[in-house]
């Protein structure tokens, strides 16, 4: 084993310690959190190496090399990235999960790709607290509303809410937003009970997301270390590089 390797076991082994004593201080168990490994700039031989350490979820940013990497390595596939309605196919394609589902014609067309080669894409709403990201607003209504829409629409499945928190000089400072969104889950559940997930927490922060509830992290430094700045011309990402933060 290269040390790369047994640093990234070291991190998950690391990672799976703070989610279990979150769990525990909730009463919940670390079974109840899936831990999204995001690879954006992770090359495939790395990837290989986290599926080897036993992780089986990963998330991409970018269609183009969520089609790549998905090809090489079996797993359940995310999409975290920006839905757009140029690159909707390949989405549709290779994700079994999207966190960033929001209104608009991208999330149409990876609804009629999907249904129209017989699969359905479990999708999570984007919550957007800041008023300036992509995503709906956290309001009850507006979510009711969108979630009567996809769940009217073959191929895709709505199962659950995401968001990424505004900017906060430490990580408490993201509790009372996952505090929001699982209080925005729980009424939403009224209506729609399969409506389970809570797409929350990164690298910064995931510790507070699982004590408030979520049942996926997306944790990309946490997992892989530090890893170089994307190529300029890729497609946004979930967490914009104005934000001066890490994305994962």
């Amino acid at each position: 084993m290269d040390d790369r390797s047994e640093g990234l076991r070291r991190r998950l082994a690391e990672v799976r310690r703070v989610i279990a004593a979150a769990c525990a201080a909730t009463g919940r168990t670390a079974q109840d959190v899936t831990v999204v490994a995001v690879t954006k700039t992770v090359p495939v031989d790395r990837i290989l190496a986290a599926q080897a350490a036993g992780i089986h979820d990963f998330g991409e940013n970018y269609a183009k090399d969520l089609a790549t990497k998905a090809a090489a390595v079996p797993g359940r596939w995310h999409f975290v990235g920006k839905l757009q309605r140029g690159t909707a196919a390949r989405v549709a394609d290779w994700a079994e999960v999207i966190h960033s589902a929001e209104p608009g014609g991208a999330i149409a067309r990876v609804a009629g790709r999907a249904a129209g080669s017989g699969r359905t894409i479990d999708c999570l709403l984007q919550v957007d607290f800041t008023g300036k990201r992509q995503g709906a607003a956290p309001d009850v209504d507006a979510l009711r509303t969108l979630l009567r829409e996809m769940a009217g629409t073959n191929g895709v499945r709505p199962v659950g809410l995401m968001t990424v928190p505004p900017i906060t000089p430490d990580p408490e400072g993201a509790r009372p937003y996952f505090a929001r969104l699982r209080r925005l889950r729980d009424e939403l559940r009224e209506e729609w009970p399969r409506l389970i997930e809570l797409s929350m927490g990164m690298s910064a922060d995931y510790p507070v997301a699982v004590e408030e509830g979520a049942t996926m992290v997306r944790l990309g430094t946490a997992l892989f270390g530090e890893r170089p700045r994307p190529v300029a011309g890729g497609t946004s990402s979930i967490r914009g590089r104005t934000a001066g933060r890490p994305e994962a």
